[in-house]
């Protein structure tokens, strides 16, 4: 076997296993944990959220971490190194190029869009996001992307929007909501929005 292929294989075990934790983890802040935490009163909530939402956010962002680092080292591998890129007709161009800065980069369009008013709308966040969706699947046809590659791309943009979210909205938001807490404070109120949004984008 050689070295890329035992490579290969690492990656995706470590992929596979640090998406269960982080994916775990989403469903249960958001299915479980937010229900429950409405249930307690503010004595109870400021001994039991100090406790467990740090704990529980190590392994979150931390599974968010390595799940999209094994996953961007995979798509090196297996499809730039690879050569699994293209259809037969395919080659390297500006628009393929555009198209995979696009899929690493995608979180500077949709930050500033996800603080809109409209935004505040799930329903019709979601219709944006699905036509966002649509354009970049037809970018990527469109520069010849593999059909196995435009998938794993796809599959990479949404990564990179979660994996974003957890580091640069939701983990520094949950840190004052916890720190507020802690002290008996009422938490900020656009933090508590704020990350109860891009939790439920990356649920959806």
């Amino acid at each position: 076997m050689e070295a890329t292929e035992l490579l290969q294989a690492l990656f995706r075990w470590i992929h596979i296993v640090a998406g269960i934790i982080w994916i775990g983890h989403l469903y249960f802040f958001n299915f479980v944990n937010a229900p429950f935490e409405g249930t307690l009163d503010a004595d109870t909530k400021k001994k039991v959220v100090p406790q467990l939402r740090p704990r529980a956010l190590y392994w979150f962002r931390w599974g968010a971490a390595w799940t999209w680092i094994t996953g961007f080292l995979l798509v090196l591998l297996v499809f730039y190194h690879g050569g699994l890129m293209f259809g037969a007709d395919g080659s390297w161009n500006a628009l393929s190029i555009a198209m995979v800065a696009v899929t690493f980069l995608a979180f500077v369009v949709y930050d500033p869009v996800a603080n809109m008013d409209f935004a505040k709308n799930n329903k019709t966040m979601a219709g944006v996001g699905f036509v966002g969706v649509v354009l970049v699947v037809l970018g990527y046809v469109a520069a010849g992307f593999s059909y196995r590659a435009y998938v794993i791309h796809l599959g990479a943009l949404f990564g990179t929007l979660m994996a974003a979210n957890v580091w640069m909205r939701i983990w520094p938001a949950q840190r004052q909501i916890i720190t507020a807490i802690r002290d008996g404070q009422a938490p900020p109120a656009e933090k508590v929005a704020l990350a109860g949004t891009r939790s439920r984008h990356n649920v959806y």
